[in-house]
């Protein structure tokens, strides 16, 4: 037997006073440096290691954890003291080496006799990683009388009937592999610290071996990965069981609980995740998309956990000792919950399905068209109210008869069209959520979103199911396609779409969801960032279904054609006809003006949604010689009455060739973003009225129904700091809250936090947007937050400055980005010169001279102009231009680098 050790000084990161020895345990605590302070602990964090870490792990947060409860507070602050302990499991660490093999059981059983020998009465929180999350949570389902709360890292609890365990685990267990990979050979050690994102200091890696120098120092090691439970008959599965059963419990009594989680994880991937989230519905989640196991090590997992404690967790007694409270720390009771989730505003809530079910069962209404298909082979398809009332009753009695529950996320890859819109309703219908991301990110960006959204049900049509298997994408596989045998088992195909209805017809609906149960998560395009997942709730579908139909007065005879993805599936909620046109919606510039034209004689539309990037191509093509409008293409195209482009602000100019080919239609362009999708409206008539304005950037009108706008002004540094306000003509982060507003982002808790950092009381969201309002209430967009320019006279935003260089005669398009360091950057000007210039380098002298002279008269000085044949773009809003990869390579061309194309 070996005893327990301290640690030595010299360790990176980790202070030696934490260290201490305690019969066979060594632990790190931070309660004797907060004693000798006079500080009182509010509770205790009680922190647990895997497999083949130690301690070692958690000393960021001790010592972030004592240095803010040993901060000197500022009068009148108060805030909560965290006292920190961090154990050597038994056989690891710096803990005794005793011999024995221990099992699940043993190891739950050790950590509790760990805390009666420390006399932790609680309240405490646990927080575990790897095999330590388990380990800890035993401990919490044990000690539910003292808990106040459960933080975990990358850990799993269930290993599901007949799923393999992952490959790494599978191979460290194999005949021959097993002690030569885990103890004989420091190689199980070693691959561990490998993967780390990025890699490990040197120091930090020898700090993690210091425990494990010998083979017999690894044996516990060996032993750890011995008590995976594989199997049903492994003597650690019933302990296993017994606590992901009382995980679900803590769960129901709505437990605090935070999940941490590094996306790149080879062992513990977004299974075990979602398996957690599922007995934990209420913990905050963020999954850390480029971290991988050591999702400690991989980012800042300190600050997130000390955030979560002080906001979250809130151990109950009228004494919590909280610094600058003058409390003295007695300790007692369990804990409370104190969370930001307000229900969907104050409005009677009317589901989406609503009116398809009114008109479906009407018989005045019933044989009258729903939704119209142009992409089916033939003349299209309609698909009349009472059909499609029928089809939705019978696929949601369906799903639900194969297993699909309330809250089972269900991702929809079929496209647009009258399939599409029965499998929305159906699954809003029963509960389940639907996920929807666009086929334009790409296989790359589909597979992120499909494992970080983690559906129990995959439904789509053949590529996407190929896709599907190829990436290994999760979930349960329903064809919406008929399928022969061979291609059925090929694709991993459990079920198709017409036996799922075929199996509904006649039962019975399950209980409808509530206006606060999660309805959808919607993928962002990816333009702006990495896509995220935006969860939207019933009540804020419904209410974004009311803002459209009150605002742009949509009734039964409206008409609705849309090619834009988010409101291709509006039609049967608004009550009104609708129809797809020919195109690929994940390309908008695959839509062209004849293709309009038919999807609005067909449903005789009188209002039709375009993406900017759509609009654009049905521009040019609408005057093309072979493919452009013939005059009973114009005479449809004359009945449209209203005309949205929703996305990006565009121009004046491009809505007013869009109105030449509709002249019956009054122009919107809508501001919103798939966090809400509609915030502002103005029309070209609203824009042409404020052109002679001195106001710079895109104006995009005043909000609409119950959205609000404020905006919280840049500070020197380019950071949005300003308290939110209204006040006219600051330069600002917009800033929006509606009924409508998305409920949060999908497993990203700390981008909420970030979105909602210092918002006015109620439901706010920082947009990422820069701009200012105006006297009269309208709202001007300037650029990204992120491509703000931070020079030495102040924030520049870009868009001001570029639209005075696009009424140079010689100018097609523009971007101003910044060059050099922050705060004293320098405005330089990329163009694309008409005619368009041969190669990209510095512009010729008299088209520099110009952009220079149309800059300054809005008092913006230009360094350098720079030309290109084409700005780079967002492949999929190409009205959003890539500034970020434009002030990179103008960089680069000015330093004297390679001149080649952005």
């Amino acid at each position: 037997m070996r005893a327990a050790t301290s640690a030595p000084a010299g360790l990176p990161g980790l202070d030696p006073r934490f260290s201490h020895v305690r019969g066979e345990w060594h632990y790190l605590d931070n309660g004797p440096v907060l004693a000798a302070r006079g500080v009182h602990p509010t509770a205790t964090v009680l922190a647990v290691h895997g497999n083949p870490t130690w301690s070692y792990l958690w000393r960021d947060l001790i010592a972030a954890a004592t240095d803010r409860a040993t901060a000197p507070a500022a009068p009148g602050e108060v805030h909560d003291v965290w006292r920190v302990v961090a154990v050597d499991q038994l056989e690891m660490g710096l803990s005794a080496r005793t011999g024995r093999r221990r099992t699940l059981a043993e190891r739950v059983a050790d950590l509790g006799a760990f805390t009666e020998a420390l006399g932790l009465d609680g309240p405490v929180v646990t927080l575990g990683h790897d095999w330590g999350g388990v380990v800890s949570l035993g401990w919490a389902v044990d000690h539910a009388d003292r808990l106040a709360g459960v933080a975990l890292l990358n850990t799993a609890v269930h290993q599901p009937d007949g799923a393999a365990i992952p490959a790494p685990l599978r191979l460290a267990l194999a005949r021959g592999v097993h002690r030569l990979g885990t103890s004989t050979t420091p190689a199980f050690l070693e691959t561990t610290l490998a993967i780390a994102h990025p890699r490990l200091p040197d120091d930090v890696s020898r700090a993690y071996r210091l425990p494990y120098r010998s083979a017999a120092d690894r044996a516990g090691i060996e032993q750890f990965v011995a008590d995976i439970p594989v199997d049903l008959d492994h003597p650690s599965r019933a302990e296993l069981d017994r606590i992901a059963a009382g995980v679900a419990r803590l769960g129901a009594r709505d437990v605090p609980a935070l999940l941490l989680w590094g996306a790149r994880d080879p062992v513990f991937s977004d299974r075990y995740l979602d398996d957690l989230v599922s007995r934990l519905p209420g913990a905050h989640v963020h999954r850390f998309e480029h971290a991988g196991h050591l999702v400690a090590e991989d980012v800042d997992y300190a600050g997130p956990v000390l955030r979560w404690l002080e906001d979250d967790v809130r151990p109950a007694g009228p004494d919590t000792g909280r610094a600058g409270a003058g409390g003295t720390g007695a300790l007692a009771g369990s804990a409370t919950v104190s969370r930001d989730r307000p229900a969907s505003g104050t409005r009677t809530f009317r589901p989406i399905w609503a009116t398809l079910d009114e008109r479906g069962a009407d018989p005045a209404t019933a044989r009258e068209p729903a939704v119209l298909d142009l992409t089916a082979t033939g003349p299209g398809r309609e698909v009349s109210w009472g059909a499609l009332d029928h089809q939705v009753r019978r696929i949601a009695a369906g799903l639900h008869e194969v297993g699909v529950r309330r809250g089972d996320r269900v991702s929809l890859l079929v496209r647009p069209g009258p399939t599409l819109t029965a499998l929305v309703y159906a699954c809003l219908r029963i509960g389940a959520v639907v996920v929807v991301a666009d086929a334009g990110l790409g296989l790359r960006g589909l597979t992120r979103a499909q494992r970080g959204a983690w559906p129990q049900y995959l439904i789509g049509q053949t590529t996407a199911l190929a896709a599907a298997r190829a990436a290994g994408w999760p979930g349960v596989r329903i064809s919406a396609e008929p399928l022969d045998p061979v291609r059925r088992r090929v694709l991993g195909v459990e079920h198709e779409l017409v036996d799922v209805a075929r199996a509904g017809e006649g039962r019975e609906l399950p209980p409808e969801p509530g206006p606060d149960d999660a309805a959808a998560v919607l993928f962002t395009s990816g333009s702006t960032g990495p896509a995220k997942g935006v969860l939207y709730t019933h009540g804020r579908l419904s209410a974004l279904c009311e803002a459209l139909a009150a605002h742009l007065d949509v009734g039964p005879t409206t008409g609705l054609v849309t090619g834009f993805a988010p409101f291709a599936l509006l039609g049967p909620a608004l009550g009104t006809r609708s129809v797809t046109p020919d195109m690929d919606v994940s390309a908008p510039r695959t839509l062209t003006a004849r293709a309009v034209a038919d999807a609005v004689r067909a449903t005789d539309a009188r209002l039709v949604f375009l993406s900017p990037a759509a609009i654009l191509h049905v521009v040019e093509t609408a005057v093309d010689a072979d493919s452009g409008l013939d005059d009973a293409d114009r005479d449809a195209l004359g009945r449209v009455e209203t005309f949205l482009s929703t996305g990006a602000p565009i121009s004046a100019e491009l809505l007013a060739a869009a109105q030449s080919i509709m002249p019956g239609a009054e122009p919107h362009t809508p501001y919103g973003m798939t966090e809400c999708l509609l915030v502002t409206d103005v029309t070209l008539a609203g824009i042409r009225a404020v052109a002679d304005a001195p106001d710079a950037g895109v104006c995009v009108g005043r909000p609409v129904g119950s959205a609000r706008v404020l905006v919280s002004a840049l500070d020197d540094d380019g950071a949005a700091t300003g308290a939110p306000s209204d006040e006219p003509g600051v330069l600002g982060e917009v800033l929006i809250s509606a009924e409508h507003l998305k409920e949060s982002y999908d497993r990203r808790w700390l981008t909420d936090v970030a979105a909602e950092r210092d918002t006015p009381p109620g439901r706010w969201h920082r947009s990422g947007d820069v701009g200012h309002l105006d006297a009269d209430g309208r709202l001007w967009i300037e650029g990204r937050l992120a491509h703000v320019l931070t020079t030495a006279r102040g924030p520049l935003a870009p868009v001001g400055p570029e639209q005075a260089v696009e009424r140079v005669d010689a100018v097609r398009r523009a971007a101003v980005v910044g060059v050099g360091p922050a705060g004293v950057q320098q405005a330089v000007a990329v163009v694309e010169s008409l005619p368009a210039a041969r190669r990209p380098g510095l512009a010729p002298t008299a088209l520099a001279e110009a952009v220079r002279a149309a800059a300054a008269d809005v008092s913006v000085p230009i360094a350098a102009v720079l030309v290109v044949a084409e700005l780079p773009t967002d492949v999929r809003h190409n009205s959003k231009i890539d500034r970020a990869r434009l002030a990179s390579w103008a960089g680069r061309v000015l330093a004297g680098g390679r001149v080649g194309a952005p």
